[in-house]
């Protein structure tokens, strides 16, 4: 059985073989996935997030341990990338109108790196800050709705949400991703019984040749045009996520970081031209 929920910007499907017997497993997972949303959100005024890129640079700001955890991750992606996940480039997607321009404008905007942990869950930046967790911070959710099915007892299920899906359990499921080239249609890649993948294209987004690509380059602050569909497979969403970014901005489906995290990565060619 599966329930449907629209949260993080798109529809969370969550699944078990079951729904009547973890019914309050189901709903305690949309629970989880919704104070992620609420933590992290960036178009929220009153969200974690927000309060970390309004204040962060001014005083210390007290954070919850999800929040705290997904920043933490973000900087390992950083460091371990060289610099090509960086979740701090917000402001660009502000200033192409891909994201609300809620935040006051700065002369320089620092990145996840200049973010500092005083405690745990007690963080200041050195510098003003526009992060945008949206893609990582949904991997993150995944995995805790999974946390909270395994946890009343579920053998089997998936969470799936736009995209970024789980499974686990003894029965294979099918993982299929959008043709790049015609996004109506899907391509098959095989099943999955323990795992995560995520999946990163412009997709439909690139159809309309006026706006700006969402995909960044936090290194030279450019916006990265491209036509493949890059799908990564993880032991959780939250890395499976990240990695994509990783992936398509280098265009190395080899790349170091996929090793370090004991993943691997799919390209789908375009045999379109951006």
């Amino acid at each position: 059985m599966m329930r449907c929920k629209p949260l993080l910007g798109t529809f969370v499907e969550i699944s078990t073989p079951d729904e009547g017997r973890f019914s309050n497993a189901i709903e305690n997972a949309f629970l989880a996935i919704e104070e992620v949303q609420a933590l992290m959100d960036f178009h929220h005024p009153n969200s974690e997030l927000t309060q970390i890129n309004t204040r962060s640079h001014l005083e210390a700001v007290r954070i919850h341990p999800w929040t705290a955890k997904v920043l933490m991750i973000a900087q390992e992606m950083n460091l371990l990338s060289g610099g090509l996940f960086n979740c701090g480039i917000g402001h660009c997607l502000v200033d192409s109108g891909l994201l609300p321009r809620n935040l006051d404008a700065a002369d320089y905007f620092g990145g996840i790196e200049h973010l500092k942990f005083l405690e745990p869950t007690l963080v200041r930046s050195d510098l003003p800050l526009c992060l945008d967790l949206g893609g990582i911070a949904k991997g993150f959710a995944v995995d805790l709705a999974v946390n909270a099915l395994q946890y009343a007892g579920a053998l089997s299920g998936s969470v799936n949400a736009g995209g970024d899906i789980r499974v686990f359990g003894n029965k294979a499921q099918d993982i299929q991703v959008r043709n790049p080239d015609h996004p109506h249609e899907v391509i098959y890649l095989g099943n999955l019984r323990e795992g995560a993948i995520a999946t990163s294209s412009l997709y439909f987004a690139k159809r309309d040749r006026a706006s700006p690509s969402y995909l960044v380059n936090p290194i030279n602050r450019e916006h990265i045009e491209f036509s493949d569909s890059y799908s990564v497979i993880a032991d959780q969403c939250v890395y499976a996520d990240a990695l994509t970014k990783v992936v398509c901005l280098s265009g190395n489906i080899h790349h170091p970081c996929l090793a370090h995290f004991c993943a691997q990565a799919i390209n789908i060619p375009s045999t379109l031209t951006v």
